[in-house]
């Protein structure tokens, strides 16, 4: 099995065709996009007891939240301190790492739930889960950059994808399983946990046999690198160690920040928020059902954006990112007042659409700005922007709107200082991209061609 997982195993003979990798990347970012439809465990976690409503013994959705928030901030840290280890060892054997560690995390969750014991939750499903989101995320992105020098944000875009969609698999599945393992006794959330263990565990080793490398030096056929290259585009290798000093990095730590925890917050209130918002004109069916919206949109605009950044420029991208985001989220109280629902939901369509793009074109903008040779850990030490957003965003949303409330603002009207807080970290993120040039030559990769690999 080492052997077989081995990278040296991994290379692809002459004449593979790139086009198969995508599936493979595709397979696990399918997989750990289910962490998006968690929530929809949360209420029947509430009721393991009570099994029909909470027991005084019962966990509250306090705690629960912090299983989410958990297994998010072990992404990023998760991303950080093993993203050299993915570059050295392959994506084969990272990918199966992460599958034992995402299957495993809810196995372990499992017993947590069958014995009653929420920090087991906590170290599963977050913890151990965590570290199966975080590897698993970085490790097909940085191969795909590799065979894709051509097209590396539609690369990028294919993969990251499947993350964004993950929830909408994740949510009616889960959903079944806790039916179909329902008694009297249990509400079927344990089986549930043990058979999605077991199934994205199975799914994630198609990714993991189908995994291949390109052989060192191989170009695309026909495939010429242009002789001047786009602004921003190196043609050197900054190593990891040294792209994180250098200020383009904390730039882009910036960039990703400032637009996930704008979009981030929505995301996990989009359904109070419409209500609230226009009232018993939306109801709870319609809310679940933009929430729906929002994530096909979020789906969509992970490769639709990232495709269009091969065309406009990474950094064009994202100024388009945070100047319309601006404009949508000063828009979104006047939707209220005026009282249109489709203005509404366009508005945030489109905000999710960015949201989901920024997170796939960043990849390839870390390709352009430090070069392909360690670009998986420098995605992953970028991801810790990830883990701050995830605390930020629902902070910033939940807590400000209910100071609102408790001032004596109506609920409809509570969220109109969140979204210009939005518009200004959008700005925040907008001077820092504009800020970005060229790393200079001095942090470039100095040895032998041999050393990058």
């Amino acid at each position: 099995m080492s052997s077989f997982l081995d990278r040296a195993h991994t290379v692809a003979p002459p004449g593979f065709n790139r086009f198969l990798v995508p599936p493979a990347a595709l397979a696990v970012h399918l997989s750990i996009g289910q962490v998006y439809a968690f929530s929809t465990f949360n209420l029947p976690l509430t009721k393991l007891i009570g099994i029909t409503k909470s027991a005084p013994e019962d966990w509250n959705l306090a705690e629960l939240g912090w299983i989410f928030s958990i297994a998010i901030l072990v992404l990023g840290v998760s991303a950080a301190v093993f993203g050299r280890w993915v570059e050295a060892v392959g994506p084969r054997k990272a990918m199966f790492t992460a599958a034992l560690c995402f299957g495993g995390g809810f196995l372990v969750g499992a017993l947590g739930i069958y014995l009653h014991q929420l920090w087991l939750l906590y170290l599963g499903y977050g913890a151990l889960g965590g570290c199966g989101l975080g590897i698993g995320y970085i490790s097909p992105v940085s191969t795909l950059i590799k065979w894709f020098p051509d097209r590396p944000g539609m690369a990028t875009g294919m993969a990251i994808m499947g993350f964004g969609g993950g929830a909408m698999i994740a949510a009616p599945m889960s959903v079944f399983l806790m039916n179909y393992f329902k008694t009297d006794t249990s509400n079927g959330v344990v089986g549930a946990f043990v058979v999605m263990g077991v199934i994205y565990f199975v799914f994630m080793m198609i990714g993991v046999y189908a995994a291949r490398v390109p052989a060192e030096g191989w170009k695309p056929e026909g495939w010429v690198a242009p002789a001047q290259p786009k602004k921003l585009v190196t043609t050197g290798h900054v190593h990891v160690d040294v792209a994180w000093t250098t200020p383009q990095f904390w730039l882009l730590w910036v960039v990703l920040c400032m637009n996930v925890t704008a979009g981030i917050g929505v995301l996990g209130q989009a359904s109070p928020m419409i209500q609230e918002m226009f009232g018993s004109r939306v109801t709870p069916a319609a809310a679940a059902g933009f929430v729906g919206l929002l994530s096909i949109f979020n789906m969509g605009g992970r490769f639709f954006w990232a495709s269009i950044s091969d065309y406009l420029g990474r950094r064009n991208t994202y100024m388009v990112f945070f100047l319309l985001g601006i404009a949508l989220y000063a828009l979104v109280p006047t939707t209220g007042q005026i009282g249109s629902i489709s203005l509404f939901i366009a508005a945030f369509a489109i905000i999710l659409s960015m949201y989901g793009g920024g997170f796939a074109t960043v990849p390839a903008y870390l390709r352009d700005v430090f070069g392909t040779m360690h670009v998986g850990a420098i995605h992953g030490r970028l991801l810790t922007a990830w883990s701050a957003a995830g605390v930020l965003g629902p902070v910033l949303v939940n807590y400000i709107r209910q100071y609102q409330i408790d001032g004596g603002v109506p609920k409809a009207q509570a969220y109109s200082v969140t979204m210009y807080i939005m518009c200004g970290l959008l700005l925040v993120g907008f001077l820092a991209n504009l800020a970005m040039k060229a790393v200079s030559e001095r942090h470039h990769f100095r040895e032998t061609a041999s050393a990058h690999s």
